[in-house]
């Protein structure tokens, strides 16, 4: 059992004390992800991979709460961010939008491309260093962005 999975029981239990049943409900079913997760790869899991359950869980309630929002449910809107906040706890630091384009920008000068088509060498070369940090989404985003200003 990793760090953060035993963090995640012992907060369970404390929560169950204090009798914060969406709490309890929140982090029973990032368990079950983890355990789903353990099954399917039939071996323990490594930290980074519970951190990588846990962004997949983050995911999901952002797409979830996009859509609740287009579909006028308040109610289920405020459930999924509430859940959100909860999940990210748990997760590495964010890296801010400066920093996401520092990074890249000296990736991109340290591989010396200058054109969209090396937009998959500079994701390979980046993402392991932020991976948990940042959206992969905004990443790409932002190499496609900074290419385009370099080819200018």
């Amino acid at each position: 059992m990793t760090l953060l999975e035993e963090r995640l029981l012992s907060d369970i239990n404390a929560a169950m004390k204090a009798g914060k049943k969406a709490v309890v409900e929140t982090l029973r079913m990032l368990r079950a992800q983890i355990k789903d997760a353990r099954i399917n790869k039939r071996e323990d899991l490594t930290e980074e991979e519970v951190l990588q359950v846990l962004a997949t869980a983050v995911k999901r309630r952002k797409e979830s709460i996009k859509l609740f929002e287009e579909g006028r449910r308040d109610d289920l809107v405020q459930k999924e961010k509430n859940e959100l906040e909860l999940i990210q706890i748990y997760l590495p630091a964010q890296l801010s939008q400066n920093e996401l384009k520092d990074l890249i920008d000296q990736k991109i000068t340290a591989l010396n491309v200058s054109s969209e088509k090396d937009m998959g060498l500079v994701m390979k070369a980046i993402m392991p260093e932020i991976k948990g940090k940042a959206d992969g989404k905004v990443v790409q985003q932002i190499v496609r962005e900074l290419l385009m200003q370099k080819k200018q």
